[in-house]
């Protein structure tokens, strides 16, 4: 089976996450992607990121009602900073080693990889389907390979789709009052005047 992986900090989660999943779904026929809200993200240890629970409760929001997606609370269950590495391998663990796994960055995050924890063991345990973000130049497989070597065979480029929705941009504009109709779920905006989130 194939499973394609997204992780992040979902704070929050945006339409852009949803087209990028669906895109990559279809395209690769994937049996599910699972959204993994991360922990304590070590890379993002000294920004302020919402409790878990609000962002849990927006994935799960805005994947209701689409059985190809599944939230995973794997990261949130576990103490500590989150690494990517031990995520797939409990993964591995759960789903069994039959399972074709597909991590799913953006090019900015690809450029990134060499920094990342344990990132040869990480390569070993999943394929990388790096999308675009709007702003960030297409990276350099052949520069990143001398930095991680291994890492350019394990990368599938993807040229779209480009989206240009960030969660800054949402949590910027629902602290100025602005709307955010177009760039979240409509429960997950639902969800944010609700609780006050991003004032």
């Amino acid at each position: 089976m194939k499973i394609g992986i997204l992780g992040g900090t979902f704070d929050p989660i945006h339409s852009g996450h949803l087209v990028v999943a669906e895109v990559v779904r279809v395209w690769l026929e994937l049996a599910l992607v699972l959204f993994v809200p991360a922990g304590q993200p070590w890379l993002k240890a000294n920004n302020i990121i919402s409790v878990a629970a609000h962002r849990l409760e927006m994935v799960r929001l805005a994947i209701a009602g689409r059985p190809y997606f599944q939230l995973s609370t794997l990261e949130l269950e576990r103490e500590g900073p989150t690494y990517t590495v031990d995520t797939l391998l409990a993964l591995k663990k759960k789903g069994g080693s039959k399972d074709e796994t597909f991590f799913i960055l953006g090019w900015d995050n690809l450029v990134d990889l060499p920094r990342w924890h344990q990132p040869v063991k990480l390569i070993s345990l999943c394929r990388l389907l790096a999308v675009p973000r709007v702003g960030c130049p297409v990276p350099d497989l052949a520069e990143l390979d001398k930095e991680l070597p291994g890492l350019a065979s394990r990368v599938i480029l993807l040229d779209k789709p480009e989206i240009d929705i960030s969660a800054s941009v949402v949590r910027e504009r629902v602290c100025r009052g602005l709307s955010i109709g177009s760039l979240v779920p409509q429960a997950v905006a639902e969800y944010i005047s609700e609780h006050g989130l991003y004032k």
